[in-house]
């Protein structure tokens, strides 16, 4: 018998992705200037009001509020009707420096053995679902939202929208695991005030299925657009009326979508979050780095679907476990213990070998802080930054490093496939 599987995504104006970008926009700031910056930075948005709070030890300064403001004004906040505008809302901050007694445990004389900048337990994952090998759901949700945004920045048709919006998707699954077809969407999104509500839901909904949706399937591969049928179920702003959104509307926290930023549910989550923190915390840098391994291993053909945890203690720089669950979809006839034992031996799992394999002291990372964190696009960009303390820097920057199939060859060796 089939089975559902649901996965949802937010928006980049959604109020814990809003707070999301501006740490993530901190750490690239920081980085920019001072690669070696430790920094863990939170940010809390509400009406009219940022609250940036945290620790930072750098040998460079960032102006708080610009970077602030520069990020709620290229989001789309930029009208005082929303109760949250990029030029006129408070900004407080509340940074201090990094715990010394944290920093003793990851700072090392020889870079190489650079401890876990805490515990904990961090999960990759990767499945067939996509050319991306990421979970069909969650990929559908986030392509939703992106399209949703570009035809907001357009201004050409669904002039009415505002910036929050919400997506979820519901795909139906054989008992082989293989996607079916798409059986219900739902797009919540924060529109203008209209003169009457029944004539603007109606309108909403018609613009939905006949604007956004052809435009995303016009986006994917053949196989995909063919699970799009006439019996899709469409749950279009099912609550009413969505004229206050975004922070005024709901307050918003860094690191509050982390299933969003994963695998939307598929797979395993550690509980922590990525934005605002530097790779020496093995939250974000292991996370990447056991989804680099999954891809890889999914790519090169030892399963069709994986989940890799690793596990450090905070100050030691190898992991305390490596695992690894194949979910009984395997193409070898190593046990999933025997294939964590060989991705020891493929992959360096030191934090320090991490951040330099997956190229992490850099500001790669304002990028990740809306629309999923894995099964990006690698990409190599220029980016400047300036600082009115530190002049300004341009640099070349690799994007989602952690997607990039570079161990398939070794891995299809060391398994001899």
């Amino acid at each position: 018998m089939s089975y559902l599987f649901t996965s949802e995504s937010v928006s980049e104006g959604h109020p814990d992705k809003v707070s999301d970008q501006i740490s993530d926009a901190m750490l690239d700031q920081f980085l920019s200037f001072d690669p070696d910056s430790k920094v863990a930075v939170e940010t809390l948005v509400t009406t009219g009001q940022v609250v940036v709070a945290g620790e930072v030890k750098s040998q460079t300064y960032v102006d708080v509020q610009e970077v602030a403001r520069g990020v709620i004004n290229k989001i789309g906040y930029t009208k005082g009707e929303y109760r949250f505008e990029g030029d006129s809302c408070g900004v407080l901050v509340a940074i201090h420096e990094q715990s010394p007694d944290i920093n003793r445990g990851v700072d090392k004389e020889d870079r190489k053995d650079q401890g876990a900048g805490d515990q904990g337990m961090m999960f990759g994952y990767a499945c067939k679902d996509t050319d991306n090998y990421m979970p069909l759901p969650l990929e559908l949700s986030h392509l939703i939202l992106q399209e949703l945004a570009v035809i907001r920045r357009e201004e050409k048709e669904m002039t009415y929208l505002r910036p929050d919006s919400k997506s979820q998707v519901t795909i139906e699954y054989t008992d082989d695991n293989e996607p079916v077809k798409v059986h219900t969407i739902v797009v919540s999104t924060q529109h203008d005030e209209f003169d009457t509500d029944e004539p603007m839901l109606a309108k909403i909904r018609e613009d939905v299925i006949n604007i956004l949706i052809p435009r995303v399937k016009a986006k994917l591969p053949e196989r995909v657009q063919a699970l799009f049928g006439d019996d899709i179920i469409y749950h279009v702003n099912p609550t009413g009326k969505f004229v206050i959104g975004g922070p005024h509307g709901d307050t918003g926290l860094t690191g509050r979508k982390i299933i969003v930023d994963t695998y939307g549910g598929r797979g395993a989550h550690g509980g922590g979050a990525f934005s605002g923190k530097d790779p020496s915390k093995v939250d974000r840098s292991a996370a990447y780095a056991s989804r680099h391994i999954a891809k890889n291993l999914v790519a090169a053909g030892v399963a069709d679907e994986i989940l890799v945890q690793l596990a450090y203690a905070i100050g030691v720089a190898q992991p305390v476990g490596v695992y690894v669950n194949t979910y009984g979809r395997k193409n070898i006839s190593l046990s999933d213990g025997e294939i964590a034992e060989k991705v020891k031996t493929i992959f360096d799992l030191r934090p320090a070998a991490i951040e330099e394999r997956l190229k992490l002291r850099n500001p790669i990372y304002s990028e990740t802080a809306a629309y999923g964190h894995m099964g990006r696009v690698p990409t190599v960009v220029k980016k400047t930054f300036e600082s009115p303390y530190n002049g300004k820097v341009e640099l070349e920057v690799e994007l989602f490093t952690w997607e990039k199939l570079d161990f398939v060859d070794a891995i299809k060796e060391a398994f001899g496939i």
